[in-house]
């Protein structure tokens, strides 16, 4: 029993101890366990239309190591291909399912808006996912770096033109598959064509720039394409649990790798820098952006801090020696949407990892292909839940039984101990020795009832996080008032339901002989429900299933276990 009551202590401690983390690491403070300071600064600078530009030398990656010295960009606004009239111009590009608005100034995506995602604060706009405003800059940007001293080529700043002289709207037509937007500059004697093609139903744009050497020497210019984003956390943030956002870099060799913006801000940043394979992208809770260039083709990965609170990760692509005249075409492609795993693995490999499962990541994936298939079968992703849970909890069944088991017969002596406990007093030497020397008598193994629970805990935290991550939740209904499975129970039913079977459960164990003990395992419940009403209704919907199931079989073999001891004590 003294160890039963060190391992509760032990949990109920490091819980407190984990919410508190999380509470510090929401309101801007260094994690207890360290690791980097959150940037929670606001009022970023923009690097576009919505705030100050940033100064010129922090607006494109350095030059790659192949081409050295690579100049600085020009400033926005003194091409000759349009001058100031162009800036803070856009156009937009759309489908059935994604529109972005890029920008003529150097044909950067300054808006993405997700059509099929409502904003959880308002219903009646659309996740905006890029954007730039005073306060919050999210961008997509590509250019070339690597002219000779004193020339510059086209750049993310650098002023374009619509091919066809167009500037409206292009909108997905019915009946069309694609919708294209074609830009063009010159600048230091490259010319950039670059064309934008978003297919119906798409979350990518395929971007095809198409460089041609106008000049009378070679060139050997460098492709650059990168996200840029101010360091602060997505708008609508939960306090009580916290999901990564920040620049991600991935390679065939070194995998799934994650750049906080707090390394990058003290330059501490690690994660690969060549590679043939490979994408970089930004994540957050339920979406995520990335750049992925053409298979087999040399690249180098970097991450860098722009200006106060803004950052960018990107790849640059050296495309060789250009003869005069010579045209080179390099293809790649713009992914700005949900992190829908099926959709996530057709379009490049490990992206579907941007879904953060974190060390658990190994058990969470099956358990998400099972969900999966629960809701192709059922049709309801809170039925998926309820019958995943069921699955899972019955797949451990012989676990829990043994534990259950052990909890029961020390249900059963528990009058003994508390009749130790009062014989004894303070005198635990004895009163120890006396405790292991009935659990000795009675066959019970006072871990019994723990590492059952121990070795499922993995699992349980794995699928925690899978309908914590999984956007198929966002805005997907249950029953009745559940509307949203991502969204906290807006009548509280659910926690307060939870609440109640956790009452039960306590009721269910062996009561400690310890009064602190016991009163510490009355209120357990009401922390943790009190916690859940801001949790996401998917996720309070598991924890009530698996109470539920917990109960019932805990009393049936509770029962087998009591009406096996009176059969015994009849025939004794």
């Amino acid at each position: 029993m003294q160890t039963q009551r060190m391992i509760l202590w032990i949990v109920f401690a490091m819980s407190l101890l984990f919410l508190w983390d999380a509470w510090q690491r929401h309101q801007g403070h260094a994690s207890l366990f360290g690791g980097p300071v959150p940037e929670q600064r606001a009022g970023a600078p923009a690097a576009g239309k919505g705030g100050a530009t940033p100064p010129a030398d922090s607006s494109v990656p350095p030059a790659a190591s192949t081409v050295p010295g690579a100049p600085l960009p020009e400033a926005p606004g003194t091409s000759a291909q349009g001058g100031k009239a162009i800036a803070g111009q856009t156009i937009r590009l759309a489908n059935d399912v994604l529109a972005l608005d890029i920008a003529l100034e150097g044909g950067q995506v300054e808006r993405a808006e997700l059509l099929h995602y409502p904003d959880l604060d308002d219903r009646g706009r659309k996740v905006v996912l890029l954007d730039d405003q005073p306060g919050r800059v999210y961008l997509a940007q590509t250019g070339l770096i690597g002219a000779p001293e004193g020339d510059g080529y086209p750049t993310h700043r650098t002023p374009m033109t619509p091919a066809d002289g167009n500037t409206g709207v292009r909108v997905l037509a019915d009946g069309s598959n694609e919708v294209r937007l074609v830009l063009a500059a010159e600048s230091g004697g490259i010319r950039l064509v670059r064309t934008y093609t978003l297919a119906r139903g798409a979350y990518v744009a395929d971007v095809k720039n198409e460089i041609t050497n106008v000049g009378a020497a070679p060139a050997r210019p460098v492709l650059y394409m990168q996200l840029t984003r101010d360091g602060d956390k997505p708008p609508g943030e939960s306090k009580f649990y916290s999901t990564y956002t920040g620049p991600v870099v991935y390679t065939d060799a070194d995998k799934f790798q994650k750049v906080a913006f707090g390394d990058i801000e003290k330059d501490k940043a690690k994660h690969s820098t060549t590679a043939n394979d490979g994408w970089v992208g930004i994540i957050q809770h339920y979406f995520v952006s990335a750049w992925v260039p053409a298979p087999e083709t040399p690249r180098e990965f970097y991450t860098r801090k722009v200006a106060t609170n803004l950052y960018s990760v990107g790849i640059k692509e050296p495309l060789g020696e250009l003869a005069p005249r010579a045209t080179e075409t390099v293809d790649a492609r713009l992914l700005v949407g949900p992190q829908d795993q099926r959709m996530l693995r057709k379009i490049a490999p490990g992206l579907d990892l941007s879904v953060d499962y974190g060390w658990l990541t190994v058990i969470a994936q099956p358990i998400y292909w099972l969900l999966a298939k629960l809701h192709a079968l059922v049709g309801n992703w809170g039925w998926a839940i309820v019958l995943l849970t069921i699955i899972i909890k019955t797949l451990f069944f012989p676990l829990q039984a043994a534990s259950y088991r052990s909890m029961a017969r020390m249900k059963a002596v528990t009058p003994r101990l508390t009749a130790l406990r009062e014989r004894y007093g303070n005198d635990r030497v004895k009163m120890n020795q006396a405790m292991m020397e009935l659990y000795k008598t009675e066959k019970i193994n006072p871990l019994g009832g723990c590492l059952p629970i121990v070795v499922q805990i993995p699992v349980f935290i794995a699928l925690y996080w899978v309908l914590l991550a999984s956007v198929e939740m966002r805005d997907a209904p249950w029953v009745g008032w559940i509307h949203d499975l991502a969204a906290p129970d807006p009548y509280y039913v659910l926690p307060l339901v939870m609440a109640a079977t956790m009452f039960v459960q306590v009721k269910l164990n062996p009561t400690p002989p310890d009064p602190i003990q016991a009163k510490m395992m009355m209120i357990m419940p009401l922390v943790f429900s009190v916690m859940f009403f801001f949790f996401p209704a998917g996720l309070v919907l598991y924890w009530l299933v698996n109470n539920v199931y917990s109960i019932v079989q805990q009393w049936v073999i509770t029962r087998k276990i009591n009406e096996a001891a009176s059969a015994a004590k009849a025939k004794g």
